[in-house]
């Protein structure tokens, strides 16, 4: 699809900060069908991704077979169970969520470290098609 350059990197950013939101939403959320239908915007999403790319079929595959089956089937499950279990002994924060934060936090701050201080210019992207 032919779409001129700031069309394209607005749907870029669109859908990539649906893809972070839906993310979220699935980790975050408390209640688990709040969970599925926020898996259900990333899988939506994650198909869009492909029509730029001139991949209608794998898009359309996509939908049909992560949205309209797995995502269907994941909130049929949480549906049929109680949801009341989930909620008797629901502690706020407890000490392995802490250690868990911590943890990502740092991987995530030396991700960006190591992103940052890398010179990007230096390196040489090679493909099949130079080496030939």
């Amino acid at each position: 699809m032919d779409l001129p350059g700031p069309i394209h990197d607005f749907l870029l950013v669109f859908l990539g900060s649906g893809l972070i939101l839906g993310g979220l939403g699935v980790v975050l959320l408390t209640n688990p069908i709040y969970s599925a239908f926020s898996l259900g915007l990333v899988f939506v999403c994650i198909s869009l991704f492909y029509i730029p790319s001139n991949s209608h079929f794998v898009a359309a595959a996509q939908l049909l077979i992560y949205v309209g089956a797995i995502n269907v089937l994941i909130i049929f499950a949480v549906m049929f169970m109680n949801g009341s279990e989930y909620y008797k002994d629901f502690n706020l924060w407890t000490v392995g969520d802490g250690v868990t934060s911590v943890v990502c936090t740092s991987i995530f701050a030396s991700l960006i470290t190591t992103i940052l201080d890398t010179s990007w210019y230096g390196i040489i992207w090679t493909t099949r098609s130079n080496k030939l």
